[in-house]
C-alpha cells in the first residue's frame, strides 16, 4: 500500500466530534460538548424552508459562490457596520458552513512553508487549517484567567514571518471577547510585518453585557488585509444547514471563490435561500436571543459553582472552561488524562465535555470545556447530575 498523506498523520480526528459520538452511544447522556442547540431555529426560518421545499430552480445547482438573495443580504447587514459598502458580487462568497469557510481562506492565502498565528487555546480547526494548507502554526498563548494576550510575544511570532494570524471573537473555547485595543494592536502588527488578519466571528451576537464586539475589519484601514469569516449556524440555530460566508476585498474574494467551487462547488441551494426570511428579522430578536443566553450562563454558571467548580465566565459565545483539577489530585482519578476524565463523566455522570487539551498547544490537562446552547430544562438536568461529582472532591 503507498504511504498515505504525511499531513494527515500530524493530527487526531475531532475530539469535540469523537465526544458527541461517544454521547450519543450512551443512553441518555447530555451533550454539552458539541456546541450545538436544543432548541428550534426562528418560525420564520421554518416557513421558508418548507416554502423552499417545493419544487423549483433552488433545488438544483446554484451560483457556486452563494445564491444572490443571499449575498445581498448579507452585503445589506455588514455594510452599515463595516463602515463601507460591500459589493455582493465582488466582496462576499457563500460556503458550507464556517468551517469551509476558513479552510478556504487558508488555502487562498498560505504558500507550502508559511507560517501561520494561532492564539491558544484555540478551536482546534484552525491548526488543522493551516496544517493542510501546507503552513506552520505559530502558536501565541491567551494567558487565563482574563485571557489577555502579551503584545510582546505576539510580535515575536510575527517576526518569525508569518503570513496571516487567526483570530476567533469571541473565541471559542475560553469565550474572551477581544478589546477594540487589543484588535488594533493585532492589526497594526499586521500591517508592521505584511500579514493577513483571518477572522472568525461565529458568535459575534453572543456577547455579554459589559462587553462588545468589533468587527476587526471595521478598523481603520483593517479592511484590506481582513478575511471575515462567519456562518448563521449559531445565530439562528442552524448548525445543520452549513451556511457559513466569507467577506474580503475582491482580489482575496476571487481567489476564496475560485478555492471554494472545488472544495464544495456550492452551499445547499434551498437552505440558501430559505435562510434569506432570517435577515428580515429586527433588532428585537437579537436582543431576546442575548437575554436568553444571558440567562442561560447565570443558570449554568451558578450550578457550577454550588458544585463547587472552579470555572471561567464567558465575556461571549456559550462555552464555559472547567478546572477538573481538584479531581485529578484524588487517588480515584490519579495518573488520568482530561480526556480519561470525560469519557468516565459521560458514563458515570451522563454529561459529556470536551478536554481542554485538545485546544491547547500547551501541556494543559486540568481543563475541560462544557457549553450552555441548550434548553434550562437541558441545563438544570445537567447540574442537577453533576451536583453527584460533590462527593469525590
Amino acid at each position: 500500500m503507498p504511504q498515505l498523506s504525511k499531513r494527515v498523520g500530524t493530527f487526531t480526528d475531532s475530539v469535540i466530534r469523537r465526544m458527541t459520538r461517544i454521547s450519543d452511544e450512551t443512553p441518555g447522556s447530555i451533550n454539552l460538548s458539541q456546541g450545538f442547540p436544543d432548541f428550534d431555529p426562528p418560525q420564520i426560518v421554518l416557513d421558508a424552508m418548507e416554502e423552499m421545499s417545493a419544487g423549483g430552480p433552488q433545488h438544483q445547482y446554484p451560483i457556486t459562490f452563494g445564491s444572490e438573495n443571499l449575498r445581498k443580504c448579507i452585503a445589506d447587514k455588514y455594510s452599515p457596520r463595516l463602515g463601507r459598502t460591500i459589493d455582493p458580487e465582488e466582496e462576499v462568497v457563500v460556503t458550507c458552513g464556517g468551517t469551509e469557510a476558513m479552510m478556504a481562506a487558508m488555502l487562498s492565502v498560505c504558500n507550502p512553508g508559511d507560517k501561520v498565528i494561532v492564539f491558544s487555546p484555540y478551536y482546534e480547526n484552525y491548526g488543522t487549517d493551516a496544517i493542510l494548507s501546507g503552513a506552520e502554526p505559530i502558536y501565541v498563548p491567551l494567558v487565563p484567567p482574563t485571557y489577555a494576550f502579551d503584545p510582546v510575544v505576539l510580535e515575536d511570532a510575527f517576526k518569525q514571518g508569518a503570513k496571516a494570524i487567526i483570530v476567533c471573537n469571541p473565541s471559542n473555547p475560553c469565550g474572551k471577547v477581544f478589546t477594540r485595543e487589543e484588535l488594533l494592536c493585532i492589526m497594526d502588527l499586521a500591517e508592521k510585518y505584511d500579514a493577513f488578519v483571518v477572522t472568525d466571528e461565529v458568535y459575534e451576537h453572543i456577547v455579554f453585557a459589559p462587553y462588545e464586539h468589533v468587527m476587526a475589519a471595521s478598523l481603520p484601514g483593517a479592511y484590506e488585509r481582513t478575511i471575515t469569516c462567519n456562518s448563521l449556524s449559531k445565530t439562528f440555530s442552524i448548525t445543520g444547514w452549513r451556511i457559513g460566508f466569507i467577506i474580503a476585498k475582491p482580489e482575496v474574494a476571487e481567489c476564496i471563490k475560485k478555492v471554494h467551487d472545488f472544495l464544495t462547488i456550492g452551499a445547499p441551494g434551498p437552505l440558501q435561500e430559505a435562510i434569506c426570511a432570517a435577515f428580515t428579522l429586527g433588532d428585537d430578536y437579537y436582543e431576546e436571543m442575548l437575554e436568553t443566553y444571558t440567562r442561560k450562563r447565570e443558570l449554568f454558571c451558578s450550578g457550577l459553582d454550588k458544585i463547587g467548580l472552579p470555572h471561567s465566565t464567558p465575556q461571549g459565545s456559550y462555552f464555559v472552561m472547567v478546572d477538573i483539577s481538584g479531581f485529578l489530585a484524588k487517588e480515584q482519578f490519579a495518573g488520568w488524562t482530561d480526556l480519561q476524565f470525560c469519557e468516565w463523566m459521560i458514563k458515570e455522570v451522563g454529561v459529556a465535555a470536551v478536554p481542554g487539551s485538545s485546544f491547547f498547544a500547551e501541556p494543559v490537562n486540568h481543563l475541560i470545556r462544557l457549553h450552555f446552547a441548550r434548553s434550562e430544562e437541558s441545563l438544570q438536568e445537567a447540574i442537577d447530575r453533576m451536583m453527584g461529582l460533590k462527593k469525590y472532591l
